[in-house]
């Protein structure tokens, strides 16, 4: 049975203190709960890597990072090595999300390099497909998402897929005012599946966790996690709230 995932994205929001806070909270609340099904990850800046993984249990807590290199090092300044992340008990790295994407103009051939390093480093990728509006007002996503997979995932061999993460991101439903349903969500995730199967396999494709990463809070995600191609989710701004984000775990 593929691992059920709720992972918290934090973005650039909180200071190294306020980070440590928000941690530990998560970290009581989750190893307080009995039967969860799901395995829980949150990826902080950068600048608060090292202080967390002091303070939250690996038991519970998977320590993730939000992006890094496509280089394994040397002049680039501002850039993070993979190899830097590892050494600080990072578990899982962000590769591909929208926002890398669309402000920082990642392609393609960049993000392969990334899962590549991440794999090299005995991380796994968690990596981020999906469309934004004008895309899927064309009705175009699947097209969309079929390329973002076949140009930097479908590289790899059968052992790295099974070690990689999918986070199906409904750009057009972040922050728009639009809503994406949960049918909307199995739809296009039992896509992604289909593309797996044809490309590796049913059974390596049925041991790949893929996540909804759109718009998710406690209220609607029972329901979204109740489709049976939807592994969990990958969570923004219910992330900065320990509540509300306990609140999408308790979905399982």
């Amino acid at each position: 049975m593929r691992k059920k995932i709720v992972a918290g994205n934090w973005k650039m929001n909180t200071t190294v203190q306020e980070g440590i806070k928000l941690a530990k909270a998560v970290s009581d609340m989750v190893s307080k709960l009995d039967n969860s099904n799901a395995k829980v990850a949150i990826a902080p800046p950068f600048t608060h890597l090292s202080e967390i993984a002091k303070v939250i249990n690996p038991d519970y807590i998977c320590l993730a990072a939000q992006n890094c290199a496509s280089e394994e090092g040397g002049a680039y300044t501002g850039e993070v090595a993979p190899a830097m992340l590892a050494e600080l008990g990072v578990m899982a790295v962000l590769v591909g999300h929208s926002e890398r994407r669309a402000y920082y103009k990642e392609d393609h051939n960049t993000l392969a390099k990334k899962v590549k390093l991440v794999l090299k480093n005995d991380m796994k990728p968690i990596f981020c497909c999906g469309e934004v509006l004008e895309e899927r007002e064309n009705n175009i996503q699947n097209e969309i998402v079929s390329k973002q997979l076949e140009e930097s995932l479908f590289h790899l061999s059968s052992d790295e897929i099974l070690n990689c993460i999918i986070a199906y991101e409904p750009v057009w439903a972040i922050g728009t005012g639009k809503t994406a349903t949960a049918m909307q969500a199995q739809e296009i995730h039992a896509y992604i599946r289909s593309l797996l199967i044809n490309k590796y396999g049913a059974e390596i494709a049925n041991e790949i966790t893929i996540l909804y990463g759109g718009s998710c809070k406690p209220s609607n995600a029972p329901e979204l996690f109740s489709n049976s191609d939807v592994d969990g989710g990958l969570i923004g701004g219910a992330a900065l709230k320990s509540e509300d984000f306990l609140g999408i775990i308790k979905a399982f």
